[in-house]
């Protein structure tokens, strides 16, 4: 995939990867369109980086993901890449009676959405020298954390979903690529934190970003990156290993 000339769709693009993303595209000459829930911290990004288009967007609501993809191929319809990547974590015991308003959040958030996205971004790519849509998925749709696990389902199932688009789509020049992270420095998951600033560790995001660009540009489909990869390698070992 070619890193520079694009214009480029990124959800969840306020903070961690997307943000990550949407910094080092435009650093490569690349326009670069980010969509959020929370307008104050896209407004901050914007007055960092004016060349930025920002959208205010909660991808868990239809009306609003289907409001995004016209507004974006009417406005830019020279729009050719889209990277879902928005997400969220949550905890949930299933020995007990499961909090389903959390499940469905999730559920919509990690997986619902990026197969509706993709579906309405794909005939407007068709028309596209080049085009690409980029799911983030993780380690974890490979060997799961039992304590979340929808979430770990939810990457699963978009590592499936991710195999047939790229099934359905390898007589178009739209490419589908997979990037599984492993655990990385952003957000994710500060709900159940007591200090909401503070991130869970793992790989630095830029560290990430960096990998995730040489896969991007090397055309490598579907690729795990650091611990990521042996999670993939290694799946039932590294389960027992991480749950005991």
């Amino acid at each position: 995939m070619k890193l520079k000339g694009n214009t480029i769709l990124i959800t969840g693009g306020t903070s961690g990867i997307g943000r990550a993303f949407a910094e080092k595209f435009l650093k490569l000459g690349n326009k670069v369109i980010i969509c959020g829930r929370r307008e104050e911290r896209l407004n901050e990004l914007k007055q960092k980086h004016n060349e930025l288009i920002t959208r205010v967007c909660d991808v868990y609501d239809i009306d609003q993901r289907r409001a995004l993809a016209e507004w974006t191929t009417t406005n830019y319809p020279e729009t050719n890449i889209l990277i879902n990547n928005a997400g969220v974590q949550y905890l949930a015991e299933l020995t007990k009676e499961i909090n389903l308003e959390k499940v469905y959040h999730e559920v919509e958030i990690n997986f619902i959405a990026p197969i509706h996205l993709s579906s309405l971004f794909a005939r407007h790519f068709t028309g596209k020298s080049e085009a690409a849509i980029v799911n983030i998925t993780s380690g974890l749709a490979f060997s799961p954390i039992a304590i979340m696990p929808v979430y770990c389902a939810t990457k699963a199932a978009m590592h499936s979903i991710s195999l047939s688009l790229r099934h359905q789509l390898k007589d178009t020049k739209i490419k589908v690529f997979e990037i599984a992270p492993p655990s990385v420095d952003t957000e994710l998951g500060h709900d159940r934190r007591a200090d909401k600033n503070q991130t869970h560790g793992g790989m630095d995001v830029e560290e990430f970003t960096d990998e995730a660009f040489k896969v991007l540009e090397n055309d490598d489909f579907e690729a795990a990156i650091g611990m990521a990869e042996n999670m993939r390698q290694k799946r039932e070992l590294l389960f027992n290993v991480m749950n005991q």
